[in-house]
C-alpha cells in the first residue's frame, strides 16, 4: 500500500512545488504552480456563460467539464446497471455465477480495443451511420456522433457498467425477502414497495457503484483522446499533456493534486449529505 499508492502521491506533492524553465528543472520549494492556477486576470474567459476571470483558465474550465461528464456517464451506468443487477438479484433463481460470468465476458477484452470497437460504432461510416443510410432514415452521415462530450460520455459509461453491477447485486442480494413478503400483504404495490424497501435498502451498493464510476473517469485520459476530439477534452488529458508534451511536469503534478483535492472534497460532501438526510428521516 505505502509502495504503490502511498508514495506516489508523497512525490507528486513533492513535485508540485517544483518549477520548469525550459528545459531546467528547479527543486527548490515554491508555490509558483498553484499561483498560476489561481492568478487572476482583467480579461474574463467565458464558457457556457460561466465566467472564469483566470490568467490560465484551461485548468478550471476542462476540470468543470471533466467533473459534469463524469456525473453524466455515472448517472447512465446506474441507470443501465441498477435494472440488470435487479433482474439477476430477484428474477435469476438458478445458476447466478453463470450470469455474472456471462455479463462480464465482454469485460474481459482490452479497455483500448473496447475503445475503438466505439470509434467503429460511432464513426463517420460506423455501425450507426452505414444502418440509418441503409434504411434511408439519412442521406448524409451524421457527424455529431463521435470526437465530442456525447460519444466520450457513451464510451466511459459502457466501460464502467460492469464495475457498478457487481456492487448494487451484492446489495439486492442481501435484501431479506421477508420484508417484501410482508409488504405485500400489507398493500403495498410493486411500485410502492420497491421505493420503500428495495431502494432504500439497495442504496449502500449503489452509492459505492456511483463513487467507484465517478471518481475514476473524471481523471480519464484515454477515452477522450480517443472519441472525444477538441471538444470531448477532459483535466486528465491536460495532465498527460503537460507531462509528457509540454514537458512541464511540475505544473502538471500541481493540477493532478488541485484536482484530487477537488473530488475528495465533492466525495465527503456527497456522503455528508447522504448521511444527513438518513439523519433527518430518522428524526422526522
Amino acid at each position: 500500500m505505502f509502495m504503490m499508492l502511498a508514495l506516489p502521491v508523497v512525490a507528486l506533492v513533492l513535485m508540485s512545488f517544483w518549477t520548469q524553465s525550459g528545459f531546467e528543472l528547479d527543486r527548490s520549494i515554491s508555490l509558483e504552480n498553484y499561483r498560476q492556477l489561481v492568478a487572476p486576470s482583467d480579461e474574463t474567459t467565458w464558457w457556457y456563460g460561466i465566467p472564469f476571470p483566470l490568467a490560465y483558465p484551461v485548468p478550471a474550465i476542462l476540470m468543470l467539464k471533466s467533473l459534469a461528464m463524469s456525473l453524466v456517464a455515472t448517472i447512465a451506468v446506474i441507470a443501465v446497471s441498477y435494472p440488470m443487477a435487479y433482474f439477476m438479484a430477484f428474477r435469476v433463481t438458478r445458476h447466478k455465477a453463470l450470469w455474472i460470468i456471462l455479463i462480464t465476458i465482454p469485460f474481459w477484452t482490452s479497455y483500448l480495443l473496447r475503445v475503438f470497437s466505439w470509434k467503429i460504432v460511432l464513426g463517420f461510416n460506423g455501425a450507426i451511420n452505414s444502418g440509418l443510410k441503409a434504411m434511408g432514415l439519412i442521406e448524409e452521415p451524421l457527424e455529431f456522433l463521435l470526437y465530442n462530450p456525447t460519444a466520450v460520455v457513451i464510451t466511459l459509461a459502457h466501460a464502467w457498467v460492469a464495475f457498478a453491477i457487481l456492487p448494487i447485486y451484492v446489495s439486492l442480494e442481501k435484501i431479506d425477502r421477508n420484508l417484501l413478503e410482508a409488504a405485500s400483504d400489507l398493500g403495498d404495490s410493486r411500485l410502492k414497495r420497491f421505493f420503500r424497501i428495495t431502494l432504500p435498502l439497495s442504496a449502500p451498493g449503489t452509492i459505492a457503484a456511483s463513487l467507484l464510476v465517478f471518481i475514476p473517469t473524471v481523471g480519464d485520459y484515454v477515452t477522450p483522446a480517443l472519441v472525444g476530439g477538441p471538444g470531448g477534452t477532459m483535466i486528465g488529458s491536460l495532465v498527460q499533456d503537460l507531462f509528457l508534451k509540454q514537458n512541464n511536469a511540475p505544473l502538471g503534478a500541481a493540477v493532478s493534486i488541485v484536482m484530487m483535492l477537488i473530488i475528495a472534497v465533492l466525495v465527503l460532501l456527497f456522503l455528508w449529505a447522504i448521511g444527513y438526510g438518513k439523519l433527518r428521516a430518522r428524526r422526522s
